[in-house]
């Protein structure tokens, strides 16, 4: 146990590294090149940070474990969106780009529906794959396509610094964030096998999180440090590209990804539910305030209690479920009701006068 704990520790110390690297580099490099950071964070920082879902995908896939793949791509988008956005948010409010409800919130949804569709026979074939992976690139060429570029003071510019310099750190955060997370989530698979626990809740839980780890760092820090459209723009895009790339090519490398049963009937759901949930989340505002991140936060660890029942058969599993589909949803689709309301009204208002 000694060991897998030191490299435990190794793992999170770099996580943290690459991540302040990453977000300080990107954020410069966005400056630099008269790129929005928006779109630095869709695309730049959300490959980077879904690197090591890729390196688990693609090696889960040839190893034979397909509940590790599946389950950590499932598993890394709640979590993303559960725990990051929420914790992130509790931390300091986040601001959300118009662009980001108008185009990559929609892509994003429709890329789990995608992904469902997909998986009613319970298999994602090569073909299929090769279909998320073509979804990828139309998805990246609208990006750059349709972004456009940001215009800044000569000042702003030479305080950016080199395109160049800030490349290579970029690249050398992400290197940092890809090893620690590696050598986290095999101590965490260790210590998780050592509980015996199944494959799937592994990768929707342990290695989940630990993969995921880059975004939790690295949205944090860049909400710590203002970098608002960093943080939610990084998570969104990290979802899409964990469907499209992740799923998309670690298909190609073997003949067929199996789906579980319990991924449709649970997991899909529960994601295609919390990807709907961003939309009056994000709209409201523009931002999300501290009370959504505390729906966010609270939602993952009813989630994880929700696993955890499951996984040892409680008698209280049914009763558990029932509170939470006509006690807690209520409340939050009230809560939702409201904030609505009281933004079309402020928007009236503020066009009548």
């Amino acid at each position: 146990m000694l060991i897998p704990t030191l490299w435990f520790i190794i793992g999170l110390i770099a996580l943290i590294w690459g991540a302040e690297i990453l977000v300080r580099s990107s954020s410069k490099l966005a400056a630099s090149l008269g790129v929005s950071k928006l779109v630095i964070g869709l695309t730049v920082v959300a490959f980077g940070t879904s690197a090591p879902e890729l390196a688990v995908g693609i090696e889960a896939g040839i190893m034979n474990q397909p509940d590790i793949l599946m389950g950590n791509v499932i598993g890394s988008n709640l979590t993303n969106t559960l725990l990051i956005l929420g914790l992130a948010s509790i931390i300091i409010p986040l601001q959300v780009h118009k662009n980001l409800i108008r185009f990559d919130l929609p892509v994003m949804i429709s890329a789990t529906l995608i992904l469902i569709l997909l998986s009613l026979n319970n298999i994602i074939t090569f073909w299929e794959s090769a279909l998320l992976v073509a979804c990828l690139l139309v998805y990246l060429y609208a990006l750059v396509r349709f972004s456009g570029k940001s215009r800044l003071a000569e000042d702003e510019l030479l305080e950016a610094g080199s395109p160049w310099k800030n490349g290579l750190l970029s690249v050398a955060g992400l290197v940092l964030l890809i090893a620690g997370a590696r050598w986290m989530v095999e101590s965490a698979t260790i210590f998780a096998v050592i509980a015996g626990v199944s494959e799937l809740v592994i990768g929707l839980t342990i290695v989940a999180i630990g993969t995921s780890l880059p975004e939790i760092v690295t949205s944090i820090l860049a909400a710590v440090r203002g970098e608002k459209d960093l943080a939610v723009g990084s998570i969104v895009g990290s979802n899409i590209l964990n469907i499209l790339s992740v799923i998309g090519i670690s298909g190609l490398f073997i003949s067929g990804i199996p789906v579980q049963d319990t991924l449709l009937e649970v997991e899909y759901l529960v994601l295609l539910a919390v990807s709907v949930l961003c939309f009056p989340l994000f709209f409201t505002g523009l931002q999300i305030n501290r009370i959504e991140g505390g729906i966010l936060f609270s939602s993952y660890i009813l989630y994880l209690f929700y696993l955890y029942l499951n996984s040892i058969t409680s008698s209280y599993l049914a009763s558990f479920v029932q509170w939470v589909l006509y006690g807690f949803v209520p409340l939050v689709v009230l809560y939702l009701i409201i904030s609505l309301t009281i933004e079309f009204k402020t928007k009236k208002a503020a066009t009548e006068s």
